[in-house]
């Protein structure tokens, strides 16, 4: 017996049978039907939209008002104040977050060191924003 070169009755099959594939898909397709309806969420919440392009609302601080007359007299928030006690409101607004602006209105002829010494007190303190109160120039 001689077994010709054409002759496949012992090598693999050419064809695949699908039928067995499509039964499995068709019961997992059946059961994922079933159990989707069961996967939602039965409470109801109306949740937060995430915007990252706004800002969170910053609460305004009101800025605190330092007026030095030209005699080194000074008045905190409209109220005449000594060095001891100006560092003191230092120390507690310090400690405030956010933090408020301490804006300096010095008379034009007080000296220097005066402004020198508020601003130094300020930072030993902990004060970050300082800032000083001018009037425009006029136009002309």
């Amino acid at each position: 017996m001689s077994m010709s070169v054409g002759d496949n009755s012992g090598g693999p099959m050419s064809e695949i049978n699908v039928t067995p594939l499509v039964d499995v898909m068709l019961v997992l397709l059946i059961i994922f039907m079933i159990t989707a309806p069961l996967m939602s969420h039965s409470i109801t919440i109306d949740l937060p939209t995430a915007n990252p392009k706004t800002k969170d609302a910053e609460l305004p601080v009101a800025p605190l008002d330092l007026a030095v007359k030209q005699d080194g007299s000074m008045y905190f928030n409209d109220h005449l104040v000594t060095e001891a006690e100006l560092r003191a409101q230092f120390a507690v607004n310090a400690q405030k977050s956010p933090q408020p602006e301490l804006q300096i209105r010095a008379d034009k002829n007080t000296e220097f060191k005066v402004v020198k010494k508020i601003i130094g007190d300020a930072k030993d303190s902990g004060m970050v924003h300082v800032g000083f109160m001018t009037t425009d120039a006029p136009k002309g």
